[in-house]
């Protein structure tokens, strides 16, 4: 097995997520007073002692009230309690036993787990011992008074967690799973997506639209690989969010493209590209992420033999700062060329991943200058390129020495772009391109003999 799972269960408002975000010591999981903030289950990486383990967060469940999202929460929190070795049941120390902590201890006894009871928010040593007491009633066992926003008792807690866990010999190690960013706006069916490759409802699917706030990690495998799958929040345009939940979960998917490995970006095919798509593709070139389009909905679409050809050419003509991206056309919900997904995005992270030798590059550089020369300037001064190597990876970035940057204009450096692509590869990735002059050289040189120890 992996790691194991510790499940946080409770009804709403009683500091869960705060207790998460101090479990893993992160800020993760969205704290905002309000109730319903948490929906789909999330999860973090804990550690406690010599054992790691997984923290999953729930929404708060409701029993008496079937209104929106509430069923779905309740069947996330069952999810998460099936592959949990822990359910960490929290209280609201403070306000005393409610109707909602005894519906949920009832569920419990219908869904077996080993079960700590947490008491939230005794932030008085003094007095946490008699505010926990009143729960014994609930017959989860021994109450534990804590508070997860000061960090007081939750090392006890943890050593409880501890005595709870398996063995750790029956522990298996997940080397660096490639971190995959499901990205796009609210309602292209990102969700649905995440959905279809778990086989599972791993996220809530709605029509409305911010039903995903947290990031969503997913652990799956895939031909002997590992992927850590990101369900991100819909990015809407600035303005139109305000700040709560949708203003957090937005930060965080934002967050999820810089940290990931390859972005999966999720296009509606009956709505085209949007302004906002145009931004999300911009960010994500702008990071430097692998990226593969998806053009999700493509069940929808009524078809002819062009209509593939001629509706690619009319989405790459608006994305066209992604022309370097595979683009795929999908149906989350019949499930069409969904697993096609993990072979172009596995290209994509390899190429993005890729160095190339200094020869290579030169023998490609040298090709195409041997078609098209450097422009000229009207007073006579042409640029030449005298050699390039490639300095990093992730994205794939390449210096270019020349006699003057600016005798380089846009085209003649998208040309060069374009032979670098067509030479070496490098599908599904972006390439930085740096041009450094002899003055700088010279500069950098000069600088260099004037600094203490240089001779």
């Amino acid at each position: 097995m992996a790691r194991p799972i510790v499940a946080i269960i409770g009804r709403p408002n009683v500091g869960k997520s705060t207790l998460v975000n101090r479990l893993c010591l992160s800020r993760e999981a969205i704290v905002h007073d309000q109730p319903g903030v948490t929906r789909d289950r999330t999860y973090q990486d804990g550690f406690w002692g010599d054992r790691e383990f997984k923290v999953v967060d729930t929404g708060g469940l409701v029993f008496d009230d079937d209104s929106e999202f509430l069923p779905e929460i309740r069947e996330q929190a069952i999810l998460a309690l099936a592959e949990a070795s822990v359910a960490l049941v929290v209280v609201d120390g403070q306000q005393g036993i409610t109707a909602s902590d005894e519906a949920i201890a009832q569920w419990l006894r219908a869904h077996p787990c080993k079960t700590l009871l947490a008491v939230n928010k005794c932030e008085s040593p003094e007095q946490g011992l008699a505010m926990a007491a009143e729960f014994w009633r609930l017959g989860l066992g021994e109450p534990h008074p804590i508070s997860a926003i000061h960090g007081a008792g939750t090392g006890d807690l943890l050593d409880q967690v501890l005595s709870l866990l398996p063995p750790k010999h029956l522990e298996s190690e997940v080397d660096d799973p490639i971190e995959m960013a499901i990205v796009g706006r609210p309602n292209v069916g990102k969700s649905s997506l995440l959905n279809t490759i778990c086989g599972e409802p791993r996220a809530i699917v709605s029509p409305i639209r911010g039903t995903t706030r947290d990031t969503i990690d997913t652990l799956i495998e895939r031909e002997g690989r590992f992927w850590k799958l990101i369900d991100t929040a819909g990015i809407r345009r600035r303005r139109s969010v305000n700040y709560g939940p949708e203003f957090f979960g937005i930060n965080r998917s934002f967050k999820a493209i810089q940290r990931c490995d390859v972005c999966v970006l999720v296009i509606d095919a009956l709505d085209g590209v949007t302004e906002q798509d145009q931004r999300l593709a911009g960010r994500i070139e702008e990071d430097g992420r692998a990226c593969v389009v998806v053009i999700n909905k493509w069940d929808l679409i009524e078809k002819d033999s062009h209509t593939l050809s001629r509706m690619e050419k009319e989405l790459r003509k608006k994305l066209y700062f992604l022309d370097w991206a595979t683009m795929l056309f999908t149906s989350a919900i019949t499930g069409q060329r969904v697993e096609s997904i993990f072979a172009l995005a596995s290209l994509a992270v390899e190429q993005h991943r890729r160095r190339v030798t200094t020869s290579v590059v030169n023998e490609v550089l040298t090709e195409a200058l041997s078609w098209r020369s450097p422009p000229t300037t009207r007073g006579g001064r042409q640029g030449r390129l005298y050699y390039g190597t490639q300095v990093a990876s992730k994205p794939p970035s390449f210096t270019l020495f020349v006699n003057d940057p600016k005798l380089f204009g846009e085209t003649y450096r998208r040309y060069l772009e374009r032979q670098l692509r067509e030479g070496l590869g490098f599908e599904g990735t972006p390439l930085k391109l740096f041009w450094r002059g002899k003055k700088q050289r010279d500069a950098e040189r000069d600088f260099a003999r004037q600094e203490p120890g240089s001779d």
